[in-house]
């Protein structure tokens, strides 16, 4: 049924010029830009088959990292001081680490899903599975994080509606849905708009370095420890901080079924966004410190905006304005990833078959839905007390959590196979899993007591369609 019903889909499909789709798992002859297996992935397929070239994959994760991060983190690492330069300098270690472990795995699939197929592949059914849900969980959390990122700077243009909890709410969810309803148009439409926002972010971050460095104060500068904790606990406080601004090192692998050949061209994107953001990242932290006094620092929604007050009203505003463009780009390439990794688990049967369906484009509609419905859910509940400083803290160190539990998985996957193989990828892939596993901790016990009940759900879930499998046979 399945597959006559895809047949018969796909012959409309093809005479509107659109890639083919897969309806389920297990129909033969269907190379879907959004999950094929490695039997069904041969260098017949063409460019309309593989939308996303080097430099899309390169913009994806660029543009994922340079985000929100970098626009509303300097404020979180003010209260940390200048202390959280080390915290800085590790996450930097630890994303080339990751980046490191990443490569190596994404290189031996083109399968779409990463985290999730790399655990699924290494360790079965239940590991991929609790990889991709925390996944998956970690960033549709994120999406209602970036949310309130942007509506930090859309206060600089609405001054008189700081106060209205409303006006940002309303904001907030109306960002989410513009940029669900591109991703739903199509996935090449999404690469491009990604490609775009990309450039344009680097522009106001170039201006604040230049400023930073040129007029900026040392007298603004945070203290060391300006709250006295121990070092270990600032560092840990601080990595997974700057590990939220470097997230997204791994998003290039999860529609690795939309690359062109994605052995090649995902690795060298994952180490050419990283080495470019390290750099941007750590120069602009430092201008903006620079730029605006300790006491305002820690207290600001748009830390950029604040910095750029030597432009006067109209080059604050341009700021603010590429600001929201850096985190609108973010926001759009994660949406982008979050939609792919229940299509990923839905073909191996593990969510419900009607999020391995996928539009013409290759869009899986159902998924992205889902996300905008518990984000927005999400974001409601925690805007209750309004103040974006605090919903911001509190979301992104819940979503971290979610996040790295995965990526600690995929090291322990590389350091199988490198084991297995007798390579020196195992010594990475143990550091890499070593500095996942220390920033973990730097979450929390309130975000962790959250990670664990998503955690129990997830279990929950598996048995289910668990279950479920074994019923249908």
């Amino acid at each position: 049924m399945a597959g006559s019903t895809a047949s018969h889909i796909n012959e409309k499909l093809a005479r509107l010029g659109a890639p083919k789709i897969c309806i389920a798992a297990g129909v033969s002859n269907c190379h879907s830009p959004i999950m094929t297996s490695p039997a069904s992935t041969n260098s017949a397929q063409n460019d309309t088959e593989r939308p996303l070239g080097f430099w899309s994959v390169w913009a994806l994760i660029a543009g994922i990292m340079i985000g929100s991060g970098i626009f509303a983190l300097p404020a979180s690492m003010a209260k940390l001081g200048l202390i959280s330069f080390v915290g800085w300098v590790f996450t930097a270690i630890g994303a080339m680490l990751l980046g490191f472990v990443f490569a190596r795995l994404a290189s031996r699939t083109d399968r779409s899903g990463g985290v999730y197929i790399y655990a699924h592949d290494a360790f079965g059914d239940l590991s991929g599975f609790i990889s991709g849900w925390a996944y998956w969980c970690g960033y549709w959390i994120s999406i209602p994080t970036l949310a309130t990122a942007f509506v930090g700077y859309l206060l600089a243009f609405t001054p008189g509606l700081a106060e209205s909890i409303p006006f940002k709410l309303g904001s907030a969810l109306a960002l989410m849905w513009i940029l669900i309803g591109i991703n739903m148009i199509s996935l090449k439409a999404t690469g491009r708009l990604q490609l775009i926002t990309m450039l344009l972010k680097i522009i106001p971050l170039i201006v604040i370095i230049i400023a930073g460095f040129a007029i900026g104060d040392n007298q603004n500068l945070p203290p060391n420890n300006p709250q006295g904790i121990s070092f270990m606990s600032a560092l840990a406080a601080s990595a997974i901080a700057a590990m939220w601004a470097f997230s997204g090192i791994e998003a290039g692998a999860t529609p690795a079924g939309n690359i062109e050949n994605p052995k090649r061209t995902v690795p060298r994107a994952i180490f050419f966004a990283i080495i470019s953001v390290a750099i941007i990242y750590i120069a602009a932290m430092f201008a903006v410190m620079r730029l605006v006094p300790y006491e305002t620092l820690v207290e600001s929604e748009k830390p950029f905006y604040d910095a750029a007050q030597f432009l006067g009203p109209s080059g604050s505003y341009l700021i603010a304005t590429g600001a929201m463009v850096a985190i609108a780009g973010s926001l759009n390439g994660i949406i982008l990833v979050t939609g792919q990794m229940p299509m990923a688990m839905a073909v191996d049967k593990f969510a419900p078959a009607i999020f391995a369906q996928g539009q013409g484009s290759g869009t899986p509609r159902a998924s992205l839905l889902l996300c905008g419905i518990l984000g927005s859910l999400l974001l409601i509940m925690n805007f209750s007390k309004g103040n974006l400083l605090q919903v911001f803290d509190k979301l992104l160190l819940m979503s971290m959590f979610m996040y790295l539990l995965p990526l600690f998985i995929s090291c322990l996957a590389e350091m199988e196979h490198s084991l297995n193989a007798k390579n020196g990828g195992a010594v990475l892939a143990f550091l890499a899993a070593g500095y996942s596993a220390f920033t973990i901790n730097g979450a929390g016990a309130a975000s962790m007591m959250w990670g664990g009940v998503l955690l129990f759900i997830g279990l929950f879930v598996y048995m289910i369609m668990k279950f479920t499998r074994r019923r249908a046979g």
